[in-house]
């Protein structure tokens, strides 16, 4: 670990330095890489300088020892500074996991209404209310990209993008199956009904990480509708984009411009495309040692929540919170918090691989 953090830490030095350059400045992409590079690398940089003075400090207290007129307050200090030295140490550890290369990407988000007819679209519904006010909370960019909606104002399947720093290290914990417990407001009886809506997280992808044959697109346009048939625009502004080789359908009706639904559609499916092959990638280490958050998949159960009990419940990591009405009103960082903690703890315990 610390011929790693030397490594880092002279690489951190030699980033400052080329910010001193006039050529650096002189060209904006190499300035916009090494400032990215810069924050990534000055919390660790931060925490060894912090950590080296905490040792510093323990060698200087356990010199004091020596001194009778000083052991008491030698013995506190070393005591501090021990603390501390380990508490950096383990954060040291956790800065060093190797990173999930596509944290720093915006994302793709599908929900789906599942088991449950109409309570399932409501829920899916409620789902993207919430996901729209945590964007809204953290300061990202939230757009919808296609929504289904049903007669009573729910959601059959959307997708929206997001848009900011951190959105997919945070969101994509949220892949799976959400569990609703609730009487549905269709139920005259008031008997409590079980349903369900499906998240599946997709990173976005480059242009230049998926190479799309535009022989193996097939392209349709037709009127956007809303709820009922009701035609939103009587255009074809609508787009339907088929991948042939994978059988991949995916529609933008959002815009009112057919380039612009060309666009966020085509995005939409290189987001697809590049989940597949990192899932295909990835699928023999999945096979060895499985998360203990999860492994992402859209058919896992991850979270029950549960309206006459107030509670929300995060299977993954047996986590229960008695403030539903907050949750669904976009309060998610207390969860995504705990799942970003058991996911570095687990990784901790199995060496980081």
């Amino acid at each position: 670990m610390l011929e790693k953090l030397k490594e880092l830490t002279i690489r951190y030095e030699d980033l400052e330095a080329q910010l001193a350059d006039p050529a650096v400045y002189g060209d904006g992409e190499r300035l916009k890489a090494v400032n990215r590079e810069l924050k990534e690398l000055a919390p660790i940089v931060e925490a060894c300088r912090a950590w080296e003075q905490a040792e510093a400090r323990r060698a200087g207290a356990e010199d004091l020892l020596h001194d009778p007129e000083l052991r008491d307050l030698a013995q506190e200090e070393l005591a501090a500074a021990k603390g501390e030295a380990e508490r950096l140490q383990e954060e040291l550890k956790r800065l060093l996991l190797p990173k999930d290369p596509n944290d720093g990407r915006n994302v793709i988000m599908e929900i789906r209404g599942g088991v449950g007819g109409e309570e399932g679209a409501l829920f899916a519904a409620s789902l993207l209310r919430m996901y729209t006010m945590y964007a809204q909370n953290r300061g990202w960019k939230l757009e919808a990209v296609s929504v289904n909606e049903t007669e009573l104002g729910g959601v059959k399947e959307c997708g929206v993008l997001i848009e900011g720093e951190g959105a997919f290290s945070r969101l994509k914990f949220e892949s799976g199956v959400h569990r609703v417990q609730r009487v549905p407001e269709t139920e005259s009886g008031g008997r409590i009904h079980t349903s369900a809506a499906t998240v599946a997280v997709l990173p976005e992808a480059e242009d230049v990480e998926v190479d799309i044959d535009p022989k193996d697109l097939q392209i349709d346009t037709y009127r956007s509708s809303g709820a009922g048939g009701q035609h939103v625009n009587k255009t074809e502004s609508a787009i339907r984009i088929t991948h042939l080789p994978t059988g991949l359908v995916v529609e933008c009706q959002d815009e009112r411009s057919q380039y612009k639904n060309k666009d966020k559609a085509m995005k939409v499916l290189r987001s697809r495309l590049y989940q597949m092959e990192c899932q295909r990638r990835s699928a023999a280490e999945a096979a060895e040692r499985k998360s203990q958050v999860g492994s992402g998949d859209r058919s896992e159960r991850i979270r029950t929540y549960n309206f006459p009990q107030g509670r929300v419940t995060d299977h993954r990591i047996g986590l229960t919170l008695y403030k539903i009405d907050a949750v669904m009103d976009g309060d998610l960082d207390g969860i995504i918090d705990a799942l970003i903690t058991a996911d570095q703890a687990e990784k901790l315990k199995g060496g980081g691989d």
